[in-house]
């Protein structure tokens, strides 16, 4: 059974990590050119990002249905090695609690031929195995310190990675992925902000949970589709999660606010110089630091009480075009009074917007 487990987990493991999520072709546009209004574009890939595709930083390509990127396959989780990725967080806890057991019935055999229990005291002989006629292999203390550290290892690994299976599964079941879901939070957090009265509803959930299911899990091991078209509820249209994407795209720019930068700043992710609050408190988070030199200009979107995250605005980008973007501490900046594209007070300004 331990050597089933072994090879059904290093199966999906080395599927997940070598089939990969799958990419958005180089170049890609949809069929008709009008739905590229729908549509957000990627500079680096030199195309269009295709419904339910994102931008992987890491893998420097735009993925289908992304999901998230996983450092431990060193590959993004999405539309073709979902099922490989979400299988592996389910047949490695459950190998985890079939070598935990083994590992607790050794450890109480061991300690049940080596204990003696008087009526005053406990005595241990780690010398010698009690007596027994049964073929019992007796443990020296390094043998049982290294099983009680590997029981320790499958426990944690069984409530790690269980607590990864059970999140992929509740966005599995509602056709989501985890990117979907912030998205979907977002959407609801924009409408109740400006008190539009939308209802917005997710299009790819098909209503049923066994349906949805289907759609990452096949008998054949190939997902459906192609990973560019995607089946949708009744309501909505192929683009409906697209057009709510450049909705919040440009509430990010009406919401950014301009910042000056007043400090160096190296892009290091622990400065000392910064302050200890600084130090102790930087984003747990892959994304990037910007290094900042005194007089940048920062457009920032969101923050921490000691860090915020924005897109530096480069001399160069006199068009609007290339960013910056990452973590900076947020006593290097501070507020510009007046916002250089409408001339007017940035505090009037947010009020009025």
């Amino acid at each position: 059974m331990l050597l089933n487990w072994t090879v059904m987990i290093l199966y999906n493991y080395f599927s997940a990590m070598f089939v990969g999520p799958g990419y958005v072709p180089l170049g890609w546009t949809p069929e008709k050119s009008q739905d590229c209004m729908y549509l957000q574009y990627c500079k680096v890939c030199q195309s269009y990002k295709a419904p339910r595709s994102h931008h992987c930083r890491k893998c420097n390509r735009c993925v289908m249905k992304m999901d998230h990127h996983c450092p431990w396959i060193n590959n993004c989780c999405g539309y073709q090695n979902h099922a490989s990725f979400t299988l592996f967080l389910l047949l490695a806890p459950l190998g985890c609690i079939h070598a935990s057991f083994i590992f607790v019935m050794t450890m109480y055999t061991q300690l049940y031929n080596r204990i003696s229990f008087g009526w005053s005291s406990v005595k241990i002989d780690m010398s010698a195995a009690k007596r027994d006629p049964r073929p019992i292999i007796p443990f020296g203390l390094s043998a049982f310190a290294a099983s009680l550290f590997a029981l320790g290892l499958a426990l944690g690994t069984t409530i790690a990675v269980g607590m990864l299976f059970i999140i992929q599964m509740k966005v599995i079941l509602t056709n989501k992925t985890s990117i979907e879901s912030w998205i979907e939070e977002k959407a609801k957090d924009r409408i109740q902000y400006y008190q539009t009265g939308e209802t917005f509803v997710f299009p790819y959930d098909m209503g049923s949970k066994w349906k949805n299911f289907k759609q990452v899990f096949t008998w054949s091991g190939i997902p459906e589709g192609d990973g560019l078209d995607w089946p949708v509820r009744d309501g909505c249209h192929q683009y409906s999660l697209t057009i709510e994407q450049l909705k919040q795209k440009a509430d990010k720019r009406v919401r950014s606010v301009r910042y000056r930068a007043i400090e160096d700043y190296s892009g290091i992710c622990c400065p000392m110089t910064k302050g200890i609050k600084t130090f102790f408190t930087t984003p747990c988070t892959e994304e990037p630091r910007i290094a900042l030199s005194k007089g940048d200009l920062i457009l920032a979107t969101r923050g921490l009480k000691h860090w915020m995250y924005g897109e530096k605005i480069l001399d160069s980008a006199a068009d609007g075009g290339i960013r910056e973007r990452g973590w900076f501490p947020r006593r290097c900046v501070e507020k510009c009074q007046y916002d250089s594209e409408t001339d007017q007070p940035v505090d009037g300004e947010k009020k009025n917007r």
